[in-house]
């Protein structure tokens, strides 16, 4: 069996809708200090060791450190550029004690750099906010839930740790440990072919651990998405996928990637909501955003449910659940895939989503805004159908679990503890992966 490593896969931290809310008082044992120019160490978490392989650099001679920080200063000052970005350069310095390897992510919030930490000897990831009011405060919430996080979860097996943060030159810096690809990349990397079940099995309870752990702690997500789960190990093996013999490459033989570890972390905290105050703004990433969000009808714990069902339809399929824009064109592929949509919802539907209803069903295919729009939804199978294709064994206990976590109604919607007890995570053919 060919075994092979991923140099290629980045580290993706990134919250594509940062928006500005009202930072929460969490229990959080030290308070931090308040976020301002210049540059401020924040809090510190000690020297924990990361599940995930510690690269070690040998590029700085032990000459040139003075208890564990090196002599070398920080870049001379330059202007952000006109999006309140940071601008560095590869191999600077982030403060004396990181040195900037490589940009491994970026989006609305910043970049994420990973850097030589020289006081622990390890790489790890730097989340560097952008240098905007909204963006910092974002960031400093970001930090308080870590922080609880990190208080109940002190082994770190199941989100991110935070390592560090600091103000640097007007940028929030966030210091987490050093991870493996997203499950997103890990599909991208491997043609979108689907995970085995038994793989979907591990990761999903995985992921359903975590979900329970921050909603007992009074916390929502979100944000749960395949991009915002990454592997702790980036290591593969590659093995013959007999499936794909008609996309043959040069040698004959066509190939799919299997992680050499099962072991995943869920990211992104900047999005995390209060379960215990009612909600109504707009959250989740597209394809993962529950029907109550859609429909204004405010949203709780359940909304993250919603997510982890699309998520573990995409790694039974390789690919995402609802591909769309567009919200009545989304409720139409719900409905395609799962039922019709329950009357008393659509007739609770605030005055934005009164456009997607029509004498109390939903306005479709009439409010359709094209025929290509039309053709999407139509080609959409049922959810028993769609799982059927990909799923070789064990199909009708996932298809259960699925059917319970896409529940229209929220309030009946499975619970990540009822969904860790389904037998598809407890039938005698459970195996570790």
């Amino acid at each position: 069996m060919e075994m092979d490593y991923v140099s290629d896969f980045h580290h993706s931290q990134m919250d594509r809708r940062p928006r500005k809310r009202p930072r929460f008082a969490w229990d959080v044992p030290q308070a931090h200090a308040k976020a301002q120019s210049g540059l401020y160490c924040g809090q510190g978490l000690g020297n924990r060791t990361s599940i995930a392989p510690s690269r070690i650099l040998r590029g700085d001679p032990p000459s040139l450190y003075v208890n564990g920080l090196t002599q070398k200063g920080s870049p001379p000052w330059r202007n952000d550029d006109k999006d309140g970005h940071y601008i560095f350069a590869l191999g600077e310095n982030l403060t004396s004690r990181y040195k900037i390897q490589r940009k491994i992510g970026e989006g609305t919030f910043g970049q994420v750099l990973e850097c030589w930490d020289r006081e622990t000897r390890e790489m790890v990831a730097i989340k560097v906010v952008r240098s905007i009011k909204k963006y910092r405060e974002a960031a400093m919430l970001e930090i308080d839930v870590l922080q609880l996080l990190g208080k109940y979860d002190r082994n770190g097996s199941r989100c991110v740790q935070l390592r560090n943060w600091f103000d640097y030159r007007n940028h929030i810096c966030i210091v987490f440990e050093m991870l493996g690809p997203s499950l997103y990349d890990f599909l991208r990397k491997n043609n979108y072919r689907a995970f085995p079940v038994d793989l979907v099995r591990e990761l999903g309870r995985q992921l359903l651990e975590c979900v329970a752990f921050i909603h007992d702690l009074r916390l929502i997500h979100t944000d749960l998405k395949p991009e915002n789960i990454l592997f702790v190990s980036p290591e593969y093996i590659k093995v013959p996928d007999y499936k794909f013999q008609t996309q043959l490459p040069i040698d004959g033989i066509a190939y799919k990637r299997l992680p050499k570890s099962s072991a995943i972390k869920v990211i992104d905290f900047g999005s995390t909501a209060n379960g215990d105050q009612n909600h109504s703004y707009i959250v989740s990433t597209r394809h993962y955003r529950a029907p109550e969000v859609i429909l204004g009808l405010g949203w709780s714990y359940p909304c993250d449910m919603w997510s982890v069902g699309c998520i573990l339809v995409e790694l039974c399929t390789g690919e995402a659940l609802f591909q769309t824009h567009e919200n009545l064109e989304h409720l139409a592929m719900m409905e395609r895939v799962l039922g019709p949509l329950p009357q008393l919802m659509l007739k609770r539907v605030d005055r934005h989503a009164e456009k997607y209803v029509r004498r109390g069903i939903l306005d479709w295919p009439d409010g359709a805004t094209s025929r290509d729009s039309i053709r999407a939804v139509m080609k959409l199978p049922r959810l028993q159908n769609l799982v059927m294709q990909h799923v070789d064994h064990s199909a009708g206990d996932i298809i259960d679990l699925l059917q319970g976590l896409l529940r229209y109604d929220p309030s009946t919607r499975l619970t990540a503890h009822e969904a860790l007890r389904h037998p598809f995570f407890t039938r005698d053919y459970y195996r570790r992966f």
